[in-house]
């Protein structure tokens, strides 16, 4: 891989991408806000994970549905129709016209529709959408914001530079240039790489957002690929790469831009909040590179609501973001414990709290009044290892378990709303802590084999948006024909979260360990209707495990 040029920098942690610097670089002309059918200051985006609105279906927009708030990100929402499943989820601005509050079809004297590919039976839709309304929360008013004007001609010129969702992956949005301009319609070129991603838009297109947007927003904006800065003057131009379609699904501020998939996709395939590319070149256009899996991912959820325990100021809380990630381990963890101590009651007493070791991960107190305010976290190199320490840290502080949770809890923590035990929180707790401490008091290598106080699930219901599925096992054997479908699934998600949305249709066929050793290409794509993507890294997934277990005999 090229050396970064000098004015920004790309790493596995962070990116220090920065316009101002990228712009003196390369040169380029920013496109006028006024080229852009989106609001001069981006609304607020007031949603929260769970809450159901009526959106226009993306796959057949006469229909109107009920649909449920997946994530939120900068003034975009992620959104999953009820009775679709997650290979179905779209993006929408918060100020889009497809999104009305729950009871405006009714008001106007329409009916809601079933999402085309209803799961279940039609004549069981009236019933399906009255449960699936019964006690939810809905989206009050003020979350809808107007749609912006359009801008009242076309105005874009070729080489200006603007900020671009990609279409193959709509979670991402990334640097892009003019690169023709006919009529209504605009070429969007992405910076850095290959053609075969680009796409035309009407010029008051909603993907399409002026420098800048995303720092005003809180989204995250993907560097530039490496084929831009191969450009620097006096170097010869790089090797161009063509990255794998492998990429992990969510928003995140580490290593390089992941280029838009090469492979035909499904909104599914932007399901999760940011993607780690793949370092290594690609050898050949037609084979992708997947000899290794993505850095892990987290994303830990905030609820406001919880109780925080006597050492966070409740009033504060507010000021913490609604979820932090999805992103690398150490970047999430520092982000997590930086933000307690930013809504600390005294922060000295939960910098103490933070369990320190030989990790990479450095946090600095802002106000103590102490010699030393910089301490070196624990080493964490797993999602468990991330989990247990944050675990622990939130039994010292005392606060509810579902105050910090790696799935959004639903809008009424029932654990803090038990009528009678105002206490039952740090009495919980305390029970807590002496399970966990126990837990951590051995230094064996396969105490992280032993199980954890909660399940964190990472694949979603086959059959609904807002039905969690069954507890799992905790743990897979080590000998692959030992694992059940669960484990299977499991394993799919753990190592590589793009194939998520595909592991449901391992439990559809049923297979477990045995089977997955016996699987090969043609049948996933013949009896599993998998396309040539997914299947290559399923098949090279599977290889490494039929290599481990052999050199573990």
């Amino acid at each position: 891989m090229s050396t970064p040029s000098k004015g920004y920098t790309q790493d596995n942690t962070n990116s220090s991408f920065t316009w101002d610097a990228y712009l003196k670089e390369i040169g380029g002309v920013v496109a006028p806000d006024h080229c852009f059918k989106q609001a001069s200051n981006p609304p607020k985006n007031e949603f929260v994970s769970g809450m159901k609105i009526e959106a226009a279906d993306p796959r057949n927009i006469t229909s109107t549905c009920i649909a449920t708030v997946i994530s939120t990100v900068g003034c975009r929402l992620r959104l999953r129709l009820d009775g679709s499943d997650d290979k179905n989820d779209f993006w929408r601005l918060v100020d889009s016209p497809d999104l009305h509050p729950v009871g405006h079809s009714k008001k106007n004297g329409q009916l809601l529709q079933p999402p085309l590919g209803f799961r279940m039976n039609q004549s069981s839709w009236p019933s399906f959408m009255q449960k699936t309304l019964n006690g939810a929360v809905c989206a009050p008013a003020n979350c809808f914001k107007p749609e912006p004007r359009s801008p009242s001609k076309n105005e874009f010129k070729v080489g200006m530079k603007l900020e671009a969702v990609d279409r193959k992956i709509p979670m991402l949005i990334c640097p892009a240039t003019v690169g023709s301009v006919n009529g209504d319609q605009i070429q969007i070129k992405f910076d850095g790489w290959k053609g075969a991603f680009d796409f035309w838009c009407r010029y008051d297109d909603r993907d399409i957002f002026p420098v800048g947007w995303c720092s005003k927003t809180g989204h995250i904006l993907q560097p530039p690929g490496e084929k831009e800065k191969d450009k620097t003057p006096g170097k010869k131009p790089g090797r161009s790469r063509l990255s794998d379609s492998a990429c992990s699904s969510t928003v995140t501020s580490c290593s390089n831009r992941k280029s838009p998939s090469s492979r035909s996709t499904s909104p599914a395939d932007s399901d999760h909040v940011s993607f780690v590319p793949r370092n290594k070149p690609v050898v050949t256009v037609t084979e992708p590179d997947t000899s290794s899996p993505p850095p892990e991912l987290v994303c830990v959820f905030v609820k406001h609501e919880c109780k925080c325990g006597p050492y966070l100021n409740q009033q504060k809380i507010v000021q913490l973001p609604l979820q932090y990630g999805p992103g690398v381990i150490n970047k999430v963890l520092h982000d997590v414990l930086k933000g307690c101590l930013d809504v600390a009651s005294n922060e000295k007493d939960v910098f103490n709290m933070i369990p320190e070791g030989r990790g990479k991960v450095v946090i600095t107190g802002s106000h103590l009044h102490i010699s030393n305010n910089t301490k070196r976290v624990s080493v964490v190199d797993s999602k468990e290892q991330f989990w247990d320490l944050l675990d622990k840290f939130m039994d010292d502080l005392r606060c509810c378990e579902n105050f910090f949770s790696s799935k959004p809890v639903d809008v009424v923590c029932l654990k803090c709303q038990q009528p009678g035990k105002s206490d039952s929180v740090g009495n919980d707790a305390r029970s807590r802590k002496s399970k966990l401490r126990r837990r951590w008091s051995t230094d064996s290598t396969d105490s992280l084999d032993k199980p954890k106080a909660k399940i964190r699930h990472r694949y979603e219901s086959e059959a609904s948006s807002t039905t969690p599925p069954a507890g799992t096992r905790l743990h897979r054997p080590r000998d692959p024909l030992e694992w059940s479908i669960d484990d299977v699934v499991k394993h799919i998600c753990d190592t590589d979260m793009a194939l998520a949305p595909h592991a449901v249709l391992f439990k559809k066929h049923e297979i477990d360990g045995k089977a997955l050793m016996l699987l090969n290409s043609d049948m996933m794509m013949k009896y599993m209707g998998l396309k040539l993507g997914p299947v290559l890294k399923l098949c090279n997934l599977i290889d490494r495990l039929r290599q481990e277990r052999v050199g573990n005999k």
